[in-house]
């Protein structure tokens, strides 16, 4: 499960930065608005999981409070959620 948490981070954080860096810029300054939708759909999704995800890990694992703020904070900023699974996650599972 954490592995699958982890993966999540990193594509949720790799989606985020497709949508602002590539796609929006695709859609608003190109008038390309096709890849944007598809980006956009799968970082919803991937945004939900994520966030889906955090709390049972801070559930279970009984992780305070702050840290549960912190990776809920971390999907909404750009690279947060690599920071998250470099400092929070890639040592939990041993």
């Amino acid at each position: 499960m954490l592995k699958i948490f982890r993966l999540t981070a990193i594509l949720e954080g790799v989606s985020y930065l497709l949508l602002f860096g590539l796609t929006m810029p695709l859609k608003y300054l190109a008038n390309i608005p096709e890849p944007n939708k598809l980006v956009g759909y799968a970082h919803g999704f991937l945004f939900i999981a994520y966030v889906i995800l955090a709390i049972i890990f801070w559930f279970e694992k009984k992780w305070s409070i702050k840290r549960l703020f912190i990776l809920l904070i971390a999907s909404l900023l750009p690279f947060a959620t690599f920071y998250v699974d470099k400092k929070y996650l890639k040592n939990e599972g041993q």
